[in-house]
């Protein structure tokens, strides 16, 4: 069975730093676009960063970009997001996402596995 598990988020000041980790089991996805998702209280699923190593590429939502990392160990078949200079804009449950994409993309329904979230919450 696939399972996708985040981890790492919690309480932070505007300004501080989180690491979000994604670790799989069931497969190995490391010729799958993994992606991170964030969905705000009242507010639709968006996307944040994904990465396909197939191509070596990343790509990042304009309202993350520089200040979050997308990364992957695939010897742990894991994916990380870290995240510095957090604003309280950021507040929001953090998915794990894998498509069996070749290239990146940024819709959800692309996606076909997606781990249970991980809370951020960012202090002002």
């Amino acid at each position: 069975q696939v399972q996708l598990v985040e981890s790492g988020g919690g309480l932070v000041q505007a300004g501080g730093s989180l690491r979000l980790s994604c670790a799989a089991s069931g497969r190995t996805f490391s010729n799958w676009v993994m992606g991170w998702f964030r969905q705000a209280l009242g507010k639709e699923r968006e996307f944040v960063a994904a990465s396909s190593l197939i191509v070596g590429s990343t790509h990042y939502a304009d309202s993350v970009e520089g200040r979050f990392t997308i990364s992957r160990d695939n010897a742990k078949n894991t994916v990380y997001l870290q995240m510095n200079s957090l604003k309280s804009e950021d507040t929001a449950v953090y998915y794990c996402a894998a498509s069996r994409y070749v290239t990146i993309t940024t819709a959800d329904f692309t996606y076909e596995y997606w781990g249970q979230g991980t809370q951020v919450r960012v202090s002002s």
